[in-house]
């Protein structure tokens, strides 16, 4: 079962959102909170896998509060399920490390495949999203020039896609390389900038401001 806690100050979505996630098949809701205050106490007394989180609440916002569950509980994942979809909320959210991001006009099984990809180290976004992020990461050209950790330019390139949403083979067909190749560099760019998957590879390129 994958523990979640529900984090929205409208209390009628909050108790929609716990009864809808409890007719969901191997999920458990172990809280509820009303801010992110709130949800960093909970988060620390229940422990869950993953927040759905909300991002404009009062004192303390859902960016905020996803920055300090990542920091304080890096076991613990972050969906954010928000109404706003604008760029600024997405980056922000992405930057403080949430892995995906849905709008409230999500359907159930959205919500329950984005808490399943997010357990299993992914990232999931909105579609609407996710055709904006692509597009931002295509538009804007990796520089060669002062990569972080020691990135090589053809490095950056893969991290670039990868940030897209590409597979491996998918990678290898636009660089022209081969699949082993692929693997090779990303094998080498995980080590240098110190994540284990690529969800963590999205959030860090995001935060480095490779892309974004």
């Amino acid at each position: 079962m994958t523990r979640v806690i529900v984090v929205d100050d409208q209390t009628v979505v909050r108790e929609g959102l716990v009864l809808l996630l409890q007719l969901l098949p191997d999920i458990q809701v172990v809280g509820a909170a009303a801010g992110g205050e709130e949800a960093l106490r909970l988060v620390a007394t229940e422990r869950p896998d993953v927040v759905l989180m909300d991002l404009r609440m009062p004192k303390m916002d859902g960016v905020e509060a996803t920055k300090r569950v990542r920091a304080e509980h890096p076991d613990t994942q972050v969906v954010v399920l928000t109404t706003y979809s604008d760029d600024e909320s997405v980056f922000a959210a992405l930057r403080a490390g949430a892995r995906g991001y849905l709008t409230k006009d999500a359907r159930a099984g959205e919500i329950a495949e984005a808490i399943a990809a997010v357990q299993r180290g992914e990232a999931q976004f909105d579609p609407a999203i996710q055709r904006r992020l692509a597009e931002t990461v295509t538009s804007r050209a990796v520089s060669t020039e002062g990569l972080p950790d020691g990135l090589t330019p053809r490095e950056a390139d893969v991290l670039r896609l990868i940030a897209e949403g590409r597979s491996n083979t998918e990678i290898a067909s636009q660089l022209v390389i081969t699949e082993a190749t692929v693997k090779t560099h990303i094998n080498n760019l995980f080590a240098k900038i110190g994540v284990r998957d690529r969800a963590q590879a999205v959030t860090y390129a995001f935060r480095r401001g490779l892309v974004g």
